[in-house]
């Protein structure tokens, strides 16, 4: 279990959100773009397997765009990413 600080010891400082990053600067942030290409249920699956991994919400894809082919869509995600 925990055990409570010795008397007189000193507690270590907490780093503040700045210091911890990269000589206290503040993050870069870019903007990707994810296209996800097949059939309408592939394509839901993709983005329900994305959502199940934390990655994206679903509502954050585009609607299904029909590509022309037989049977394909294709959704778009922006997402900011920090560099």
């Amino acid at each position: 279990m925990f055990q409570s600080p010795s008397p007189g010891a000193a507690a270590s400082p907490v780093p503040s959100a700045t210091s911890s990053l990269s000589g206290g600067r503040l993050p870069q942030y870019e903007s990707v773009r994810h296209m996800v290409f097949g059939s309408v249920a592939a394509v839901e699956r993709t983005i329900k397997l994305l959502y199940k991994l934390n990655y994206a919400e679903p509502n954050d894809w585009s609607k299904p765009i029909p590509t022309g082919q037989p049977n394909e869509v294709v959704v778009v995600l922006t997402k900011r990413v920090r560099v």
